[in-house]
């Protein structure tokens, strides 16, 4: 058998297939052509000895409509730092301006681009360190009509709809903005992603809200609207939301990932559903960077290798809806990302300026786009 990749030699971790194991993985066609002991040959050949390989990163919260938002940067030139093969730009772009993040960002993009779309007109079109205007501080551009139709007009792309509330974002208009966007969702047949910050509305006042399959972003956020009360103990609303559905989820950021509130959350025995970077133009140089170095505070924090694995593959891709993403499967779509745990003396540092001693941190050795080598860290070194 003849194949146009394989990959040899690594521990490949695929929560969504139960595997954890060293194996080869060939490709072929662009998807998973086959897993195990491959004696075939291929075009291409890289040995990934003592790495780790899992299927192709979901980020399933970033800003990269770069060029037509202020508040977005390019997902390819950062893919080669951080091994994303998917990002999920959640409300950079509205229904006033999706063709344009259409045509000329996720068609020419080499890393796939999916989308929840903005219940906002024009999305989030004021975000730089000169301006921040909260778009959801203006019930007139909740364009419910027309963002519930771009979606269904544009549903290979589009796979959710985004808000944004609270004291910063929504301002006297408080949770009515979520009010729009489950309207939106509701005709267009999707799930909602909802961003908090400072209250009004409370945390938990969300969660009320939002409906099974939405998703409360930001969801391990400092005082105010954290999860946890002085105690430490998880607010009841939260695994009340848990059992009803809703997903939670990290959005790292500028503002929501507190040491103090992971650490509260883990202990009792809530991880999040999902892991991503939010990553913008005022966190891609700290203290977020980009979602490998998330997933490396959280290797810090204790949480399981395997359910880190599962938080930026597995899950974001069932959300999605997407079943050809997510797991190494034969016949899945051929993204992998292949990193490493590094050991060492490595510092890492919330949104609040703590910081934290590790041991460990992963890095990005190589990636596989669609079935073919597409970066690797020898390049990187190159440069």
């Amino acid at each position: 058998m003849s194949y146009d990749l394989i990959l040899r030699g690594g521990r490949v971790i695929d929560p969504g297939t139960g595997i954890d194991a060293v194996q080869d993985v060939a490709f072929k066609d662009g998807k998973v052509a086959a897993l195990g002991a491959i004696t075939g040959q291929a075009n291409e050949e890289r040995r990934v000895d003592g790495c780790i390989v899992m299927p192709g990163m979901i980020d399933f919260h970033t800003h990269v409509y770069w060029g037509g938002t202020s508040i977005s940067i390019d997902a390819d030139l950062l893919a080669r730092r951080c091994g994303t093969t998917t990002w999920l730009d959640v409300g950079s772009a509205g229904p006033g301006n999706f063709a344009g993040f259409r045509k000329h960002v996720i068609e020419p993009s080499q890393t796939r681009i999916l989308a929840y779309l903005h219940v906002s007109h024009a999305g989030i079109f004021a975000f730089s360190p000169q301006i921040m205007v909260g778009e959801s501080q203006d019930l007139r551009l909740m364009d419910t009509e027309t963002c519930a139709r771009v979606a269904m007009e544009n549903r290979d792309v589009i796979r959710g709809i985004k808000v944004r509330v609270g004291a910063n974002t929504s301002g006297v208009n408080g949770i009515a903005p979520l009010y729009h966007a489950i309207e939106a969702a509701d005709r267009a047949g999707l799930p909602v992603m909802c961003h908090i910050d400072r209250p009004p509305p409370r945390y938990v006042d969300v969660l009320e809200v939002l409906r099974p399959g939405d998703t409360l972003t930001h969801c391990f956020k400092p005082f105010p609207n954290a999860p946890i009360r002085a105690d430490g103990s998880v607010k009841e609303a939260c695994w009340a939301a848990r059992e009803r559905g809703v997903m939670f989820d990290i959005g790292h950021g500028k503002g929501s990932l507190c040491f103090d509130v992971a650490r509260a959350m883990l202990k009792a025995g809530f991880p999040p559903d999902v892991i991503s970077s939010d990553v913008h133009v005022l966190c891609i140089d700290g203290p977020a960077y980009d979602n490998m170095e998330t997933m490396s505070k959280f290797l810090a924090l204790g949480m399981d290798l395997s359910a880190i694995i599962r938080a930026v593959t597995t899950t974001p891709a069932k959300l999605l809806a997407r079943p050809d993403l997510g797991d190494l499967s034969v016949g899945s779509t051929g993204d992998v990302t292949v990193m490493r745990i590094e050991q060492g003396r490595f510092c890492f540092t919330d949104v609040l300026g703590q910081t934290m001693d590790a041991s460990q941190r992963f890095a990005l050795d190589s990636m596989v786009v669609a079935g073919r080598l597409w970066h690797t860290q020898d390049q990187t070194m190159m440069a």
